[in-house]
């Protein structure tokens, strides 16, 4: 999507970051956003969010606002508010509580049937295996979580410990570059099909989207 003219692009991009509570998913936001890790973060109630301003190339700005979605059950009447116009995800589970994985297809298929790109497939997902630098850690092998995200749907997985800062910026460059060809064959497209409420219109220019604040309770991540 280089712009041979020279003249600068940027462009919005909403990813969501989902999981379970207490799977990390504000560590990792702030590791990415703001290099820096806390054992004392508190969960999130309903929505925050964060933004990530990357200089792609010479010709390109992307501004990512990262939404972190509360990983409370009761909160799920509310995703498909918080997953309007979304085009990426990042599904986080944690490596040392076997349960929350057991939870991924659960969020998983609830992005699935709440956002879609134009051509109505699914936002690219991408699996975060969180919490890797604990000595409880128990990881799957390589073929066992090639083969889980293939079946699901997942574009991709990371092993990740927003301690360490291992993988963190490599899986969000891995989910941005699929964005980018997603953005580029969207842009072929563009004018065939009439937009629909439900479906991602992909942000040209920066525009301001404002979720309300959240609130704070008790709970490392």
């Amino acid at each position: 999507m280089s712009n041979t003219g020279g003249e600068v692009q940027e462009y919005l991009y909403k990813i969501l970051v989902v999981g379970d509570i207490g799977t990390g998913k504000t560590s990792i936001i702030k590791r990415y956003v703001h290099n820096i890790f806390s054992n004392t973060y508190k969960s999130t109630i309903g929505v925050d969010f964060a933004l990530k301003v990357l200089n792609w190339d010479d010709n390109i700005i992307i501004r990512l606002q990262l939404w972190d979605i509360a990983g409370q059950e009761r909160f799920g009447s509310m995703t498909r508010v918080y997953y309007k116009e979304a085009v990426g995800a990042f599904v986080v589970y944690d490596i040392t509580r076997p349960p929350t994985f057991e939870a991924v297809q659960k969020w998983k298929s609830d992005i699935e049937h709440k956002v879609f790109l134009p051509d109505e497939r699914p936002i690219p997902c991408v699996l975060l295996a969180n919490k890797c630098d604990l000595p409880s850690a128990v990881s799957k092998s390589k073929e066992e979580m090639d083969q889980y995200c293939q079946e699901n749907g997942f574009i991709g997985w990371f092993e990740t410990s927003a301690k360490d800062d291992k993988n963190i910026n490599e899986a969000a460059n891995f989910l941005v570059k699929k964005i980018l060809e997603n953005h580029a064959e969207m842009n072929k497209q563009q004018g065939e099909e009439q937009p629909r409420d439900d479906v991602v219109q992909f942000s040209e220019k920066p525009q301001s989207q404002n979720p309300k604040p959240s609130s704070s309770g008790g709970c490392q991540c």
